[in-house]
């Protein structure tokens, strides 16, 4: 069920879905499970805020338990491809892929509501088949793994080693351990 939002104007009234009104003000909601067809949507709504306004921040609220790793990608790529800021808030949970969105807000404006939680881990995944096949897999995701953990030293400033080390297992922080090491910047209470 998505709400409608009715606008009165000299023309008459206007129903729109809640997401599009809100696209309409430059946020975008990353809500749920990060699938490839989250990331298709929220990828064409990034780049069409940026061709709209690329002097204009752009505003990703996410609550996320993270997901697929190459649909998170798509979504990190593209914010770090636009032109536009882009401010990520926090409501809920950023777990897994999400985290890495929130922390790959531009620098600054990276945020969180006081009761979120954020969770980081390495990726994981299933392999079967041939041996082969299962050698090609892990490796893989050994690749997959070395390059999130490059990702979160970038963003949160910290050593290799300690990123190693948190992503190891689940690490879950409230906000305030989230500013301390460096997935957010600040904590918000009010707009």
């Amino acid at each position: 069920l998505v709400p409608v939002v009715l606008e009165s104007g000299t023309t008459g009234e206007r129903a729109f879905d809640i997401y599009s009104r809100l696209l309409r003000e430059r946020i975008i909601c990353v809500h749920g499970e990060v699938t490839d067809s989250m990331a298709s949507l929220v990828t064409a709504q990034l780049l069409f805020l940026e061709a709209e306004a690329p002097e204009k921040p752009v505003y990703m609220y996410i609550n996320s338990p993270g997901g697929l790793v190459t649909a998170g990608m798509a979504m990190y790529d593209t914010m770090q491809y636009i032109h536009p800021e882009v401010h990520t808030i926090c409501m809920g949970q950023a777990a897994s892929m999400g985290s890495l969105l929130l922390a790959g807000g531009s620098a600054g404006c990276r945020f969180a509501l006081p009761n979120a939680r954020i969770m980081l881990h390495q990726p994981s995944g299933g392999a079967q088949g041939m041996a082969s096949d299962i050698d090609i897999q892990a490796r893989e995701i050994l690749r997959t793994r070395a390059n999130l953990n490059q990702l979160y030293v970038h963003h949160t400033g910290r050593e290799l080693e300690e990123i190693e080390r948190v992503m190891d297992r689940d690490t879950f922080m409230d906000v305030r351990q989230a500013v301390d090491f460096g997935v957010i910047d600040e904590v918000l209470t009010k707009r």
